[in-house]
């Protein structure tokens, strides 16, 4: 029975995976088709977002079922519960992806991004990407360092997410407020996107060590403060 148990936890595990795999590739070939107007690959990323909730709807049910069977208690029961949220982060980074997706779809034939700012969207879609891809290994290592640099990755996307809305404030603008509009959105669901791979970082780490990721890096703050002195 301890093993089929155990099983179960490890195919949840392997489900989370799988949807970080999923919505890292979507991401990727959401940010292509909106900066090369694909609608094909634009209609793919849309249709393709239903597997990522299947996903999330199976693993769900089995989590509860697992709750409901085992009652497990202390560490396993943080590893469902913990399952569960990561699950609803990589849910919303799917829908994500697809609403880059959709933007590029609603443009065609035309592209939702100047010329000025490919440069600048295409970082943001290849850092989303990485992050998710970073992300989805420390679900499968548990590796806390790793998770914690997360964080420090994603500043560079809050960086690139300024940038934008220096663009869109210069008075030197000259794409009109549809587009402006079409950019501010396109800012908010990378920054979202990897705000999620983040989220999901942070939750292996209170999967691992049971204290949340911020309350680790404060407290390894104060004993390096201390042995410093």
């Amino acid at each position: 029975m301890r093993d089929a148990y155990h099983e179960e936890l490890d195919s949840i595990g392997e489900g989370l995976v799988e949807m970080a795999r999923l919505v890292g590739s979507a991401i990727g070939r959401a940010t292509t088709a909106i900066l090369d107007a694909d609608l094909k690959l634009a209609e793919s990323v849309i249709a393709a977002d239903a597997k990522v909730d299947d996903l999330q709807r199976d693993l769900e049910e089995r989590a509860v079922a697992l709750l409901a069977r085992q009652q497990p208690v202390a560490t396993d029961l943080r590893i469902v519960v913990t399952s569960l949220r990561m699950s609803a982060d990589l849910e919303r980074s799917g829908d994500l992806a697809q609403h880059v997706a959709k933007l590029a779809r609603l443009r065609f034939p035309d592209t939702a991004v100047p010329r000025d700012l490919h440069a600048t969207i295409l970082e943001m879609g290849q850092l989303a990407q990485r992050l998710m891809a970073k992300a989805g290994e420390v679900i499968i290592t548990k590796d806390v360092d790793l998770a914690l640099q997360l964080e420090q990755d994603d500043d560079a996307m809050d960086l690139l997410h300024r940038t934008l809305f220096q663009h869109l404030m210069d008075d030197r603008w000259k794409h009109g407020i549809e587009t402006a509009v079409d950019v501010t959105l396109l800012g908010r669901y990378y920054e979202r996107f990897a705000d999620h791979a983040v989220s999901v970082a942070k939750r292996v780490v209170y999967l691992v060590t049971g204290e949340h990721a911020d309350e680790l890096t404060q407290s390894e703050g104060r004993s390096g403060g201390d042995g410093d002195a």
